[in-house]
Formats: C-alpha cells, structure tokens, sequence
C-alpha cells in the first residue's frame, strides 16, 4: 500500500462520515467500514461514500458461518470491489477457501486472528489454550494454507508473524499514537513502532476520528510515519 494508514469511520451518520474521510484524506491509503456502518447504511451508501473519497474500500464484516454462506456473502459485496476483506480465520480452513474462490481477484481476503480487545486471559476462558501469540500463529497457518492474503493481527504479533509468513498482507488495528488512551484495546503500538516491526496497514479510528481536530491527528500519525 502506497499509504499504510487506514481510517477506520466508526459512526452511522452518513455526513460525518464524509467529513472525517475528507478531513484526513490527503494522509489517507484507504477508508475501513466495518459493522457499524454497515448495518446502518448498507451496499448503496457505502458505495456512494467511497465514490466521493476516491480511496480504496477495506470493508471489515468479518464472515464468520459455514463455507456456503460465507462464500455467497462475500459475492454479495464484490461489487462494491473492496481492496481488502475480512474473515475470521478460527471460522475453519473449509470457510476460508471458500471466502477466498468467491472473491474477485483484485480484493485481498484477509483472515482475523485475535481481536485487540481480547487477551490470554479472555481466550482461556473461551477455551483456547496457549495465549494470543500461539492462537494467532495457529490462524496464520490456516489461513496461509487456504490461500488468503494476509491477516489482521495486533501489533503485539506482526513482527513473528511476519518472520512466519514473508509475504503477508498485515493489518493491524490496535494502534494507538504515544499518549492516545487504548481504550476497549489491550494490545496496542505506537504507529511507527508497528510499521518497523512488519505491518503492511494500520487501522486507525478514534485517536483521529474522536479527535478535535481530526486533520490534524491524521497529519501528525503520517509525520510519524514519514520520520
């Protein structure tokens, strides 16, 4: 990606959306939708959204259900043509090759590992052994295997997996600059230090969209970067 930072629009209101992708566009390598704004608007506002941005969509669903209607969800949104799209690597190896034969060849699948919010302690109470890095590792594996493009990782984990896995396209939310509070995040990185440690992309949303001047944070996000 020409520019790594991605801004994550965490709102349903269709007009601040615009104003915050305007504000911090010149910094700008892509626009993340997730749920959110999904749900709120759906296929026709995100549409017209990333037609007035100009920038490339990663759109963040996260599909997680058995192969089939994983694989006819994900042909429902190619003709938005998201540059990235996501899926839940723990959904099975079956899933995720079925995500990756239904997508256009131009969008890059990419497998979620462990969400930022979640630490060791929250998977073993869910029952997965071995902490975060191990469980991410494990994903990565799968995902590789399936023939995704990438992963969504904390930054806790790029640097190991990107010794794993060379090739990969890492993003990699969770990012927070020096002083930003994390937080429903518990695995959070400064955006340089998780540049330099193998991230292909960061998701950045409210250290620049709750900002009080959103420009501004995602001009001094890109200095940070460019030093």
């Amino acid at each position: 990606m020409a520019r790594p930072l991605f801004l994550a629009v965490d709102t349903t209101e269709p007009e601040r959306a615009q104003a915050l992708v305007r504000a911090a566009q010149p910094h700008l390598g892509g626009v993340k939708l997730g749920l959110e704004w999904f749900c709120a608007h759906g296929p026709a506002a995100t549409r017209a959204l990333v037609a007035a941005c100009g920038l490339p969509l990663f759109l963040d669903l996260k599909f997680h259900d058995i192969p089939n209607t994983v694989a006819a969800a994900v042909r429902a949104v190619a003709p938005l043509a998201p540059a990235l799209l996501t899926v839940h690597g723990s959904g099975g190896r079956a899933m995720l090759e079925a995500a990756r034969a239904a997508a256009p060849p131009e969008t890059r699948v990419v497998a979620v590992t462990v969400l930022t919010s979640l630490d060791d302690a929250d998977l073993a109470a869910s029952g997965v052994a071995g902490g975060t890095a191990a469980q991410a590792q494990r994903l990565a594996g799968l995902a590789r295997a399936a023939g995704l493009d990438g992963l969504v990782c904390s930054p806790h984990e790029v640097a190991a997996l990107r010794a794993a896995w060379p090739g990969a396209l890492l993003v990699v939310p969770g990012v927070r600059p020096s002083g930003a509070a994390a937080g429903d995040q518990k695995r959070v990185m400064t955006p340089a230090a998780a540049v330099a440690a193998g991230a292909s992309v960061l998701v950045v949303g409210r250290p620049i969209t709750a900002a009080a001047d959103p420009a501004s944070a995602a001009a001094a996000i890109a200095a940070e970067l460019a030093a």
